[in-house]
């Protein structure tokens, strides 16, 4: 009897065709859900019958409880190389192997600057009033050459935030906990003297940390408090970074420009949540990571995940 694999949360329907699956279909039956599952009910219900589950990034948590509750399944591929939503612990108790996949930094490096270009030329305020006979320019937009753009996190996606910024003629400044002015330099970037200067000090704040116990909340009301009332913030990162309520509340109060945001708290995100109607807010449904070379990393690896499992030689494993 075939095995059978979960794709989960295939929003676009572009699985099954960006990335050939032929390897492992003569052994696995592939099931594609375009839908998302709210709650640990409907997730139970819908994997009970299926040995593999290939899940996109952190949209699906894994949690004890619900590994606990799947004694059939065997496999989870998840795409890139790290995943806190899944408990790792709890799969390797139960039996479960689980893999990874590559996971380029450019995508979301490309959609950080489409937000903040998009918010500093008021771009869809524009296209809006053009599309409908609104006002012909309504707006002034916010230069990026000689602003300062303030980065948390210098990684691999915030140093290539920061060369788009450099490029710009922007003064690009970056802080995080461990960073080190050597690591600055690298950069070609200054390195700010405290989370509390960048953020007093940046016309444009964008942020780029891997979410933890030392990042969670790290922005809240007191840092957005710190802002200059025509900056922007940017956040492709995690939505816990920030503290949503916090930003919500600068946002209406118009203490700072605007913010452009691609994590939310809950995703996807409910018909009547704030986030949907915020003023002075550009946001995307979680972008960062959807291209189409990614894509095709995410699911050409996946086949390569479970043809080696399937060969008793598992590759890419986490935990």
């Amino acid at each position: 009897m075939k095995l059978r694999c979960a794709v989960l949360d295939d929003y676009q329907s572009v699985a099954s065709t960006a990335a050939d699956w032929s390897p492992v279909t003569g052994e696995v039956d592939v099931v594609c859900f375009a839908d998302h599952c709210a709650n640990e009910d409907e997730l139970v219900s819908r994997l009970a019958e299926f040995d593999i589950v290939v899940t996109l990034r952190e949209r699906v948590p894994f949690p004890a409880t619900l590994i606990e509750r799947l004694p059939r399944l065997r496999l989870i591929v998840a795409s890139g190389m790290r995943n806190a939503s899944i408990d790792h612990a709890a799969a390797e108790r139960h039996g479960i192997t689980v893999c990874g996949t590559a996971s380029a930094a450019t995508p979301p490096v490309e959609l950080t600057w489409a937000l903040l270009l998009g918010l500093a030329r008021g771009i869809v305020t524009e296209t809006n009033a053009l599309r409908e006979g609104g006002p012909w320019q309504s707006t002034v937009g916010a230069d990026l050459h000689g602003r300062r753009l303030g980065i948390l996190g210098l990684g691999k996606i915030g140093s290539r935030v920061a060369a788009v910024g450099l490029a710009f003629g922007m003064d690009v400044v970056a802080w995080s906990t461990n960073l080190t002015q050597e690591r600055a330099d690298e950069a070609g970037v200054g390195l700010a003297a405290s989370k509390e200067e960048l953020m007093e000090t940046s016309d444009f704040v964008s942020v780029h940390l891997v979410l933890g116990e030392r990042t969670r909340g790290l922005l809240g009301a007191k840092e957005l408090g710190l802002m200059k009332p025509g900056s922007y913030l940017v956040n492709t990162s995690r939505a816990a970074i920030v503290d949503q309520d916090a930003l919500l509340d600068v946002l209406r109060r118009g203490a700072i420009a605007g913010a452009g945001v691609d994590v939310f708290d809950v995703e996807p995100l409910p018909a009547g949540h704030p986030m949907r109607s915020a003023p002075r807010l550009l946001a995307t449904p979680h972008l960062g990571y959807v291209s189409q070379a990614n894509y095709a990393a995410y699911y050409g690896h996946a086949v390569e995940d479970i043809r080696a499992y399937l060969d008793g030689a598992p590759v890419r494993r986490l935990g």
